[in-house]
């Protein structure tokens, strides 16, 4: 078992990226987290990449795609590539890039990283030797695994996860939370990588893209990362060069819940319409406690 940390360098030239996710409204989170990536490519020089993540079909609104654009120009963001701006890895919404996706699952499969898992939601809670707890990673029994599979040229109508190296530590220096570690079929277990509604995981879907669109550093919220240690195995297992990573605090309210966009009021849509300036909000970033 290799406990040893990745050091992530920065080897080439910057570029940074936003990935809104057109569900709602962007709130004061997706804000600082975003303001955060937009200057760590300032500092660093570099390019800032905007990416619309609109996979889900029933939740992704064009409505909300649209505002969000609106939202982001008003707050001071300012991209040199995108879905408005073009570049030279278009198409910058993940609903356009479908063949990327289906691309990267067959490199998986050929590879013989990933299996077909037609269990249900029901399979897998019945399989589970012991409860889990508030927002903890529910593992996937290592029983449910399938010794053998025929063999498969597409994906089909059923779900495909990524195989772990059960007990191997997967290690990485963030470049805002410091060292970090986890253990593969302890801290996460075998992920999905592809749905049987024929569209990929968030996992799969984001790796394909940082790397297509060289993407150097992932700025986001420490919510996912766990996500990372997942994303690490995906691009070791492609031989593809692994970003550096930085986490970012969530924001929270008085109450120390994390904002979410249901929080309306929170929302740069509606603190505009209030006539509070971007000015002001990032001067009063610090009355919303972190942790």
């Amino acid at each position: 078992m290799d406990d040893s940390f990745a050091v992530l360098p920065l080897t080439h030239a910057y570029r940074g990226r936003l990935a809104p996710t057109p569900t709602g409204h962007l709130h004061l989170g997706h804000a600082k987290t975003f303001w955060t990536a937009q200057q760590r490519a300032v500092q660093h020089g570099g390019v800032l990449v905007l990416r619309i993540e609109d996979l889900d079909r029933d939740r992704c609104k064009p409505e909300y795609s649209d505002d969000l654009l609106e939202d982001l120009v008003w707050f001071g963001f300012c991209w040199q590539e995108g879905p408005d701006v073009g570049g030279p890895f278009q198409p910058y919404r993940q609903r356009d890039r479908q063949s990327f996706y289906h691309q990267t699952w067959q490199q998986l499969n050929h590879l013989g990283a990933i299996y077909p898992s037609p269990h249900s939601r029901k399979d897998v809670a019945n399989a589970l030797r012991a409860p889990h707890e508030g927002d903890r990673e529910v593992i996937f029994p290592v029983e449910l695994r399938p010794a053998t599979w025929e063999a498969a040229t597409e994906p089909g109508e059923v779900n495909w996860r990524f195989r772990v190296p059960d007990g191997e530590a997967i290690a990485f220096i963030d470049e805002h939370l410091g060292p970090q570690r986890f253990i593969a079929g302890q801290d996460f277990g075998d992920f999905m990588v592809w749905r049987r509604d024929g569209l990929p995981s968030y996992d799969l879907a984001v790796v394909t893209d940082d790397h297509a669109m060289a993407i150097s550093e992932v700025v986001r919220g420490e919510d996912l990362l766990l996500s990372a240690a997942k994303q690490i195995l995906l691009y070791r297992t492609l031989g593809w060069e692994i970003p550096a990573f930085y986490h970012c605090p969530l924001v929270r309210d008085a109450a120390g819940k994390r904002l979410a966009k249901r929080d309306g009021a929170r929302s740069l849509r509606s603190l505009r319409q209030q006539g509070i300036t971007p000015e002001h909000i990032r001067e009063s970033w610090e009355l919303f406690p972190e942790s």
